[in-house]
């Protein structure tokens, strides 16, 4: 299936005269068969990457062979569905698929896709055998849960056993679990433990948990159809090139337009499976259906009615097509038929409009350090609504956060960007700006053009105090960019984890607009294609900081680093073969700030606290830990030995929960003017109470408070001058 990217730059606009050299084949509009239709999607993506993406691979026997492995190896990443025999059927194809204008694909598609479908209901059969069998964990069995590091199973009588080994490995980690919590809520005289299971009840329990959860993952792979295992061929296909370049069918653009802008037209509703039948988990605040007030949480949605249209009956549908058949235009009615609480059966109407997720919005906080008041803004990804002329956008959201923290007098502003994973590229431009005077945020090259700069679009500062930035190795793309270009001019401290080193820019392109015009321009006349094919989100350019230097790979080194559970192992871009290498291009002049701080004393201070901090001294052992699970994925499936590895791994985690607990909690509150949105219902009142509660006792936001508090003191100004780089 189709993933999306967390981690992108965009660039919106799709400009039809500029794409006129990117395909040199004419649209016919003909595909009138399925395979007809999936060619012509191969046909395009593959010209449009060839013709217009940054560093295209030669589309030769090698790329053919590289998107070939990277397509198995995805469809069956764990070697429990294909075998080797499997494998050598399909080879005839492996040097093939950048021949035949897309037929090849198809033909190699339509064969895996038969094979895989016939391998799915065997896999069924085979985990429901592994369960009919008794398991003895007094051996020294193990299991490697690393798929990259185990071939594909010779045959039949190999996956079985690979089945066998995977249903032990989960029968023990289950019986390990219900044993354990057993024995502490005996300890603990818990008088709502019914019963004491015996052992051989336990390993019934744990078979009928673990035959749930599978037949409930299968019937999922069962559901998926043919063209969601075309999307993640084609999308397979596109990533041998970068990871970021992506085909979108149509739902699924839709689906990456909301993630971009953090809004959708529906009626705010969120649904969860519960034994197949669809209920309302929580009613989303201010959104159609909490306005309209008859729609509960705990209500069964039973039929959908578009309007006065004849209801479909959802009852066992998957919850992603019912959500699908749930949205739509804004301002249509959608009619739930629902069995509430109470039992009673009723139909609600309900206008569909704009529905924002507030968890992707920028908030912010203040805490109260000392006699020191510190603004906190928290900003999830750079979002920007591109499908609405006034759609929110976050340099927008951002400065009006400022303003506020600057009207509640902070002395200082941190701004969080862990695990933001980018987004557009106008908007970390304008967002640069409001913290520098004036001058480039980023520069932008296409492949064998001069980078061009892209400069703060507005002259004057909105906030000049103290600024620190945190980042992690989550922190992607946008949050790179704005993260480099203050960490060039000087002007705010970086603190976190080297970032995830993406440095570049996609643009999503429309195949349908594109097909259609040039077949207006071949007829003389306007030509809408009657197919529906999808976009393509491709990487056109590669960004660069303004000292010239790429965060392609590389990210960004913070000006001071913390410990990291994730410090010793290659994530983020390093990790992908298809990443685009590090380069750099000259510099471009800039100013930076007249009185820098001195990083090198801040750096030293920061690093005793947190030397003597046990908090970072066992965030240093997490790492070592997990950098011990990346190189040896080995398991023991003796219970002794099982018991004695899930022992190491929960001893830090247990140390943990002991220090927080005798932690001196973060001062933070909410700004005065965000209470009454804050307070619109219950629940809203509780995400803030849990987002609140989770952020005074992050211990990396609390050492960045340690900083930003050195950084207020007069004695960590260098009196450098102007100086022009």
């Amino acid at each position: 299936m189709l993933r999306f990217m967390k981690n992108k730059i965009l660039i919106p606009l799709l400009v039809m005269s500029a794409l006129a050299a990117f395909f040199s084949f004419r649209y016919t509009g003909d595909a009138n068969s399925v395979d007809d239709k999936r060619k012509l999607v191969i046909k395009t993506v593959l010209k449009a990457i060839s013709q217009n993406h940054y560093s295209p691979r030669q589309m030769d026997d090698s790329f053919s062979s590289a998107a070939f492995n990277k397509i198995l190896n995805a469809m069956d990443y764990d070697k429990r569905v294909l075998t080797q025999n499997d494998i050598n059927s399909f080879k005839k194809y492996e040097f093939i698929l950048d021949d035949g204008e897309g037929e090849n694909v198809v033909s190699f598609f339509n064969d895996f896709n038969t094979i895989y479908k016939k391998r799915i209901d065997e896999a069924e059969a085979y985990y429901n055998n592994a369960l009919k069998k008794p398991v003895n964990f007094n051996t020294e069995e193990t299991i490697n849960l690393n798929g990259e590091k185990i071939p594909f199973a010779t045959d039949a009588n190999e996956l079985q056993r690979r089945w066998d080994t995977y249903i032990k490995y989960r029968m023990l980690a289950k019986y390990v679990e219900i044993k354990d919590d057993q024995k502490k809520r005996i300890e603990k005289k818990d008088t709502t433990l019914k019963m004491v299971y015996t052992n051989q009840q336990i390993d019934s329990v744990s078979r009928v948990s673990i035959k749930k959860n599978l037949d409930f993952y299968f019937k999922r792979m069962r559901k998926l159809k043919d063209d969601d295992r075309f999307t993640f061929f084609v999308n397979s296909m596109a990533g041998t090139h970068d990871p970021h370049t992506d085909f979108f069918p149509p739902v699924d653009k839709a689906l990456f337009d909301e993630q971009m802008s953090g809004t959708f037209f529906g009626i705010g509703a969120q649904l969860r499976d519960e034994d197949s039948k669809v209920k309302i988990v929580q009613i989303i605040p201010g959104s159609p259906c909490w306005k309209q007030g008859e729609l509960k949480a705990g209500d069964e949605i039973l039929k959908v009615a578009q309007g006065t249209a004849e209801p479909v009956d959802v009852q066992g549908y998957d919850i992603d097509d019912v959500v699908k058949i749930i949205r739509g235009p804004r301002g249509t009615e959608v009619r739930l038929t629902v069995r509430q609480v109470s039992g009673a059966i009723k139909v609600i109407p309900i206008i569909r409009g704009i529905v924002e997720k507030e968890e992707t919005f920028a908030k912010s906080a203040i805490i109260n350090s000392g006699k020191d008041k510190i603004g906190y803004i928290y900003l999830p990804e750079f979002y920007a609504d591109f499908q609405q002329i006034n759609g929110r956008r976050c340099a927008e959201d951002v400065a009006i956060e400022v303003a506020k923290l600057k009207n509640a007098d902070v002395n200082a502003i941190i701004l969080d960007l862990r695990g933001n994973g980018g987004g557009s590229l106008n908007d970390v431009v304008s967002m640069g700006g409001l913290f520098i005077d004036k001058g480039p945020i980023v520069q932008v090259k296409t492949n064998g053009n001069n980078a061009t700069q892209l400069d703060d679009p507005q002259s004057g500062t909105l906030y000049d105090g103290p600024l620190a930035i945190m980042v992690n190795v989550a922190s992607a793309s946008a949050s790179e960019i704005l993260a480099a270009a203050m960490q060039d001019y000087k002007r705010a401290v970086i603190v976190g984890s080297t970032t995830f080193g993406k440095g570049t820019v996609q643009k999503v392109i429309s195949m349908d607009e594109y097909n259609s015009w040039l077949a207006s321009i071949a007829a003389g006349k306007r030509i809408v294609s009657p197919d529906t094919i999808g976009s393509l989100k491709l990487t056109i350019q590669k960004f660069y900081r303004i000292n010239g230097g790429s965060t392609q790979l590389k990210g960004v080194t913070p000006d001071i680093i913390l410990p990291d559970a994730y410090e010793h192992i290659d994530i983020g871009e390093r990790r992908d073969k298809a990443a685009m290498k590090w380069d750099e291009i000259p510099a471009v002049k800039y100013n930076v700030s007249e009185n820098p701080l001195n990083i090198k004393e801040l750096a030293a201070r920061s690093k005793k606290r947190v030397e003597t901090n046990p908090s970072f001294g066992l965030i240093k052992e997490s790492a070592e830990r997990i950098k011990k699970l990346e190189s040896d994925n080995i398991v023991s499936l003796n219970e002794t030995q099982y018991r004695k590895e899930q022992e190491e791994a929960n001893t830090v985690s247990k140390r943990m929960e002991e220090l927080e607990k005798k932690l001196t909690t973060l001062n933070i509150s909410n700004l005065q003017e965000d209470l009454a949105k804050i307070n619109i219902d219950s629940s809203n009142i509780k995400k803030n109470e849990d987002w609140l509660k989770a952020l005074k006792k992050d211990i990396h936001l609390s050492e960045t408070v340690n900083i930003v508090n050195d950084m207020i003191k007069s004695d960590m100004r260098v009196n450098l001058g102007t100086g022009m780089r």
